[in-house]
């Protein structure tokens, strides 16, 4: 467990009351269950009364329950297994709808991606990706896909584009070899955290590129060397990594940078109009209703 929460809890222990001590205890033991639970269900859980449970969290130091549920929530971020991923989403899902349950817990990563995703950082990072030389994008595992859609959109609108794709370290170097002050570096990382793509991103902020990193919190690892940090948040207890956030993010920075350029990239999708109509790349749907 976290080294802060954990030293709260020993500090205090010896002046809980009956009821706190099995809140302290239940923590201590079930923390990756306790990161996804209402004061409410913690009580019931325990034995306790939730204003017991709300209590407790102020004594501790925390400014109400709410505060103490993410500080485990942040502890966990990188922790959970996918066998304990599964145990938690079933537990959260419970007996309602799937689709529903999904469908809201997307809206609510995205509330709270618009809440705390910096504007200026967002900003800063579209004019320093035009300023750039070349453009890299790093991803692995999940966030590949992300990295992917990211690569085709900007390859239409820049030069110079070049997605990392590379099963080992020493592949990633030879790619970004040249990678220098003049480019950009855009990381993409969410839990669990490639190793791999953090490493890489510390090797161009070192070589003194304009490093931007799309993650969910700033105690990922490509936060730490980020010079533009945006974060999205995603539903780190689901069974599948939920990046709607992300995408949504991604899009933001696909369609920011395209109006700044949009004088430069009309020509260039106008001419792959005419390729696409000339080699019959998308099929043709006649609206019968008229």
């Amino acid at each position: 467990m976290d080294n802060l929460l954990a030293n709260r809890i020993t500090e205090k222990y010896s002046t809980f009351s009956k009821g706190q001590k099995k809140i302290a205890e239940y923590i201590t033991e079930h923390y990756d269950k306790v990161a996804f639970m209402t004061a409410s269900k913690l009580g019931v859980t325990v034995g306790v009364s939730e204003s017991t449970v709300v209590r407790f969290a102020t004594e501790i130091g925390y400014a109400g329950y709410p505060q103490l549920q993410h500080a485990v929530q942040e502890m966990i971020r990188n922790k959970l297994t996918s066998v304990q991923r599964m145990e938690v989403t079933a537990g959260r899902v419970g007996k309602s709808d799937v689709l529903d349950f999904v469908f809201n817990q997307d809206i609510d990563v995205i509330r709270r991606t618009m809440e705390e995703t910096s504007h200026e950082d967002f900003y800063r990072a579209v004019d320093a990706i035009i300023a750039s030389r070349r453009i890299y994008i790093l991803a692995a595992r999940s966030a590949q896909a992300l990295g992917t859609f990211l690569s085709y959109y900007f390859s239409l609108i820049f030069e110079n584009v070049l997605f990392v794709q590379a099963t080992s370290e020493g592949e990633i170097f030879e790619q970004m070899i040249r990678v220098d002050k003049r480019d950009a570096v855009i990381g993409i990382s969410f839990p669990r955290y490639s190793r791999k793509v953090a490493k890489a991103m510390e090797f161009a902020h070192d070589r003194g590129a304009r490093v931007i990193s799309i993650t969910d919190s700033t105690e990922a690892p490509i936060a730490k060397t980020a010079d533009y940090l945006l974060l999205a948040r995603s539903d780190i207890a689901s069974i599948v990594d939920s990046l709607c956030a992300p995408l949504s993010l991604i899009n933001a920075l696909i369609v920011a940078t395209s109006l700044k350029k949009s004088d430069e990239i009309k020509q260039t999708f106008q001419n792959l109009e005419n390729i696409w109509d000339q080699y019959g790349v998308y099929e043709k749907v006649d609206d019968k209703s008229k």
